[in-house]
């Protein structure tokens, strides 16, 4: 198994890739839900979740992105309707995906104005 860690260095330059003319947040290629999703391997990681217009609904953290995935395809992201409504998807395996998740929340916030939509701040606080 091959696992992709990477560093402060490269995270900031992740980070600085937030805006493009599609909102991509991350340099993994963008990739359709359902299909791809089953097949993640079980590292830790950030993923960022997509509407169908490829807006950025939500930035998630994991210590297995095999596992959260799998529970996201087999409860179809558990009665959640704001994850329900994602038809793309990105992920990068990371050190400390807690940290990056922040910094990336922090950057979509400061560069748009708001937080993603399924993001919430109590959840942010607590999670």
């Amino acid at each position: 198994m091959e696992v992709l860690l990477i560093s402060s260095s490269f995270q900031s330059s992740l980070i600085s890739v937030i805006l493009g003319n599609s909102m991509e947040l991350l340099e993994d290629k963008m990739r359709v839900w359902v299909d791809s999703a089953k097949f993640v391997k079980p590292n830790s990681g950030v993923y960022v979740l997509y509407n169908r217009n490829r807006d950025p609904i939500y930035i998630g953290e994991t210590d297995s992105l095999e596992k959260t995935f799998e529970t996201y395809v087999d409860t179809e992201f558990e009665g959640n309707e704001c994850k329900q409504k994602t038809s793309f998807y990105q992920r990068i395996f990371a050190e400390n995906p807690k940290e990056l998740q922040l910094q990336l929340i922090e950057q979509f916030k400061n560069e748009s104005g708001k937080l993603p939509i399924c993001n919430s701040k109590i959840e942010l606080e607590t999670h």
